[in-house]
């Protein structure tokens, strides 16, 4: 697979942890750079640590998947794609007032924020990428696109919202397409020979 699509991979998946970095910006207010690096590395880590254990769990399921595997990581890429999609038009409830610089917050939005990456590192074992590549981007787009995100949300939080996850969805989804379509392909010429 080429470093493209794990880029594109990469900003599809960020799109959650970016969504909720400029909520943590818009809460925060005010934003110093050592509170906006610090929400950034545990999404940017979260982000990165998920697909290794979907991807390890891949790795030791392919042989009994082998035939099927490109529609396995289609379906796995279509459902993180709407799930991302479906919770870009749900409301969000009124906040309580928490803290997103807090330990235990900070945790739960991180691991919840990167659930989906759990099932793209099965897809990626699948596909057969290298993982040290492919969670080193991940890790460094969302570290990246998060700590941006925070000041974005200090600015202009509600202009923006989560159209960022309606975006990543259609990413996820292009790219399960483009991955289905091509083994196809590749399935048909080998027919033909």
């Amino acid at each position: 697979m080429h470093l493209s699509f794990i880029v594109l991979i990469a900003v599809g998946l960020a799109m959650d942890a970016v969504a909720v970095s400029i909520s943590c910006g818009f809460k925060l207010g005010v934003v110093k750079i050592h509170q906006a690096l610090k929400i950034a590395f545990f999404f940017g880590f979260f982000q990165a640590g998920m697909p290794v254990i979907g991807w390890y769990a891949g790795v030791n399921i392919i042989r009994y998947i082998a035939l099927f595997d490109h529609w396995v990581a289609f379906g796995l890429l279509l459902f993180v794609g709407v799930k991302m999609i479906y919770e870009s038009f749900r409301k969000e409830e009124p906040g309580n007032g928490t803290n997103p610089l807090d330990l235990k917050v900070l945790l739960l939005l991180s691991i919840a924020t990167s659930i989906d990456a759990l099932a793209v590192g099965l897809s990626l074992a699948i596909i057969n990428v290298s993982i040290i590549t492919a969670i080193s981007i991940i890790g460094f787009i969302t570290f990246f696109l998060s700590f941006t995100s925070v000041y974005i949300g200090k600015k202009c939080g509600c202009f923006f919202g989560k159209r960022v996850e309606l975006i990543g969805g259609f990413i996820l989804i292009g790219i399960g397409l483009k991955i289905l379509i091509q083994h196809l392909i590749q399935q048909a010429q080998d027919m033909n020979f």
